[in-house]
């Protein structure tokens, strides 16, 4: 896939590198309660429990450790109601240096606060896409700060490939890789990553049916943006974007929607059988799993789930 798409294999195997003591390696979990649900034997690559609480670590990581020294002190720059937001300031504050912070005023006060907690300067805006881009725009030409996007980034989607990467390590038995699509710099990396050392490994996407847009871009051959998304999984509602979408349209085989139902229910699965925490978004693959349609895909036995983050707002049940 060398030069076709925004990094290759080897942009991602630098960031594996780059990485190395810098990330977690996070663990794979089983569960056969899990497994005889979805009719195969299913793995988890645990990116809960990555630092920040999500895989989003892995790309703002590679793309802070990049920055010139120069174009370092200076800062970076987001827009982000959640994760990358949160994930942006702890890179940076792992480098010493300033980040600047731009969410909507109705981001959740759970995810606010963990950005200033790590010690990410917040700017509040409008809830809408515009006044985000706006806000950052003029923050970076004020300070100089660089601007590092949640996922349409080379350097972002190589440091989200190195999930695939370590999973793979983890447990080489795996047929198929079911990941969660959002703005698609975790499927786009790891699709790279996953195609490029395992060529014959299929991939899939999962979207909730209330934000479908990879899926009715991947039905319709052409890239379709995100209108009105309504959907529990929050970490999903933006559209894929201008270096995502290529990878998606190119290698990635199918993309299965789930309803907000089907989300419920395999989050709260997680949370009761596997003990462990995951945020709706993260819960999408899992849901897909476990739906009708997947298990009725031939030949697969072994399908590796990344379960991408678990931030989640603890005074409110999803279900």
């Amino acid at each position: 896939m060398s030069g076709r798409y925004a990094c290759d294999l080897a942009a991602v195997q630098a960031a594996r590198e780059r990485l190395h003591g810098v990330v977690h390696c996070t663990p794979v979990m089983t569960s056969s309660s899990f497994d005889k649900r979805a009719g195969r034997r299913v793995l988890f690559k645990c990116e809960n429990l990555q630092k920040a609480g999500a895989f989003k670590f892995r790309g703002a990581s590679n793309a802070v450790q990049l920055l010139t020294a120069q174009a370092a002190a200076r800062g970076v720059v987001t827009h982000s109601s959640g994760n990358h937001a949160q994930a942006l300031a702890l890179a940076a504050r792992q480098r010493g240096i300033p980040a600047y912070i731009v969410m909507p005023h109705t981001a959740p006060l759970v995810k606010r606060n963990a950005v200033a907690d790590y010690g990410g300067r917040i700017f509040l805006c409008e809830p809408t896409l515009t006044a985000r881009e706006q806000t950052a725009q003029r923050i970076a030409e004020r300070t100089g700060a660089v601007l590092i996007p949640p996922f349409d980034h080379p350097d972002v989607i190589a440091g989200q490939g190195t999930t695939a990467l370590e999973f793979l390590e983890q447990a080489p038995e795996l047929e198929a890789l079911v990941i969660p699509v959002g703005g698609g710099g975790l499927i786009a990396g790891c699709t790279i990553a996953a195609q490029g050392v395992r060529p014959g490994i299929r991939i899939f996407g999962a979207e909730p049916v209330g934000a479908d847009d990879a899926a009715r871009s991947k039905a319709a051959g052409q890239w379709l943006p995100q209108t009105s998304p309504q959907t529990i999984a929050d970490g999903l509602l933006t559209s894929t974007g201008q270096l995502t979408w290529p990878v998606i349209r190119d290698c990635v085989e199918r993309i299965f929607t789930v309803s907000d139902d089907e989300i419920r229910v395999a989050m709260r699965f997680i949370w009761e059988r596997m003990k462990i925490i995951v945020e709706p978004s993260g819960a999408v693959p899992a849901a897909v799993v476990l739906s009708e349609t997947f298990r009725a895909l031939p030949g697969l036995s072994t399908v590796g789930v990344v379960l991408s983050g678990g931030n989640v707002n603890l005074d409110m049940l999803y279900w």
